[in-house]
């Protein structure tokens, strides 16, 4: 059976068994036996939240290195909305666009243009009949995945618009095979990335479709060489072709305040997020239109592979938006091609397969939820799992023992010692 990539690894070496990852991960995809953690494939969104928390750095995401473009003719950057956030007293977008060409791209073509017409055509499919409300945003591959694994009546909600990321890899594609008369496959597109998750889409896309993308470069990878090269500059090259709507994308708000509509609301934050979904699970926003919902604090920002601290970032972010034009970037004769939606429909994802036939599986439902009726239901995290529901799960899997739970382990104890004789005062 074929594994999905994660770009999130655990090193053995440095992981302590303490709890803090089981404790934070929202799909419960973590466990912690005999000492180590342990991520399940199956539930894991790549969202990065083990990484955050963790405090001696077992949890690492993955991404390419620069080395990984030698092997193409003409190399192009695609830098994430998030990158502009992170450089301090930033007033023109150029210093970082040529900054990039200085530490070894060919060239640049900014997210934040794809980001523009994304957003106008957003609010074109948003008005047209075919519209659900409300319409979720499909920005956030680890919200996304999230939705499938959690929330799959919710998935005809999502945007079935593409990300920008994809579509800012197949218009850069286009316009350097135009520029530089080389082949398409001679051509490495890299994305820069503030985080993990996007790592994974570029490797798994959530939708099926190949991303256009050659490889994603972690933000802090390429940080501190890009700062030094920014500090060097004399003048600039006027490659950025950004505006405010497309920058904003980096923040919290800013991919729903691009709608001009007051009808939407915009969460950061897994957990925060989490509980929206399942106020509109229970359909409790009667009048809202549309959601964004960031799985890190303050937006793409508060990715897990950006340096600065995500509200600083915010910040930087909203200074910057007072030196550019509204907009650059904008659909082609005023419609939306059809290139631009998915082709494949974002369908629900299974977790775990508990067995292989139907009845096997309803039989192994029942004994977990015997199995749970015994435990203490504090969610206490001392057996390796978040929870004592995800315990039972664990148990009837044959997965853990339900002497690994502390409380189930002294009441063998008292029920030896009494057989022995020996009073619980002793």
């Amino acid at each position: 059976m074929e594994t999905r990539f994660h770009s999130i690894r655990h090193i053995s070496e440095r992981c302590t068994g303490c709890i803090n990852c089981i404790k934070h991960c929202p799909t419960q995809a973590i466990r912690v036996r005999n000492g180590q953690a342990k991520i399940i494939k199956e539930l894991c969104i790549d969202c990065g939240e083990c990484i955050r928390v963790c405090p001696t750095h077992a949890m690492r995401g993955m991404y390419e290195r620069m080395d990984a473009t030698e092997k193409f003719k003409y190399i192009v950057a695609l830098p994430s909305p998030a990158i502009f956030g992170q450089i301090r007293n930033l007033e023109d977008l150029d210093y970082v666009t040529t900054a990039l060409k200085r530490i070894g791209f060919d060239d640049v073509f900014e997210v934040s243009r794809a980001a523009e017409i994304v957003s106008e055509a957003t609010r074109k499919y948003m008005h047209s009949n075919s519209c659900k409300y409300p319409v979720i945003s499909s920005a956030c591959p680890a919200i996304v995945r999230l939705i499938q694994l959690k929330f799959p009546d919710l998935c005809d909600l999502v945007l079935p618009i593409k990300q920008p990321m994809a579509l800012a890899a197949k218009m850069a594609r286009k316009e350097m095979v135009e520029k530089t008369g080389l082949n398409p496959e001679e051509i490495g597109i890299f994305y820069i990335s503030p985080c993990t998750a996007r790592v994974t889409e570029i490797k798994n896309p959530i939708f099926g479709e190949e991303s256009g993308i050659d490889g994603a470069i972690g933000i802090s990878e390429i940080y501190h060489q890009l700062v030094a090269e920014m500090e060097k500059l004399d003048k600039v090259e006027p490659i950025a072709n950004s505006g405010l709507i497309g920058v904003s994308w980096a923040i919290d708000g800013g991919e729903s305040a691009a709608l001009m509509s007051s009808h939407y609301l915009a969460a950061d934050g897994i957990e925060n997020a989490i509980n929206v979904l399942e106020e509109i699970e229970d359909k409790r926003f009667k009048r809202l239109h549309f959601v964004e919902l960031n799985a890190c604090h303050a937006g793409c920002v508060g990715g897990i592979l950006n340096v600065e601290n995500p509200y600083m970032a915010k910040a930087r972010t909203q200074i910057l938006r007072k030196y550019l034009p509204v907009s650059l970037n904008h659909l082609e004769n005023d419609i939306i091609p059809e290139d631009m939606f998915n082709t494949n429909e974002l369908k629900p994802v299974s977790g775990i397969k508990l067995a292989d036939s139907l009845a096997e599986s309803l039989a192994i439902m029942q004994k977990i939820k015997d199995i749970e009726r015994t435990l203490p239901g504090i969610d206490c995290g001392a057996c390796g799992a978040p929870s004592c529901k995800a315990f039972a799960e664990d148990v009837a899997t044959n997965h853990a023992k339900e002497s690994d739970c502390v409380f189930k382990m002294r009441d063998k104890v008292f029920e030896y010692a009494q057989k022995m004789g020996i009073d619980e005062k002793d």
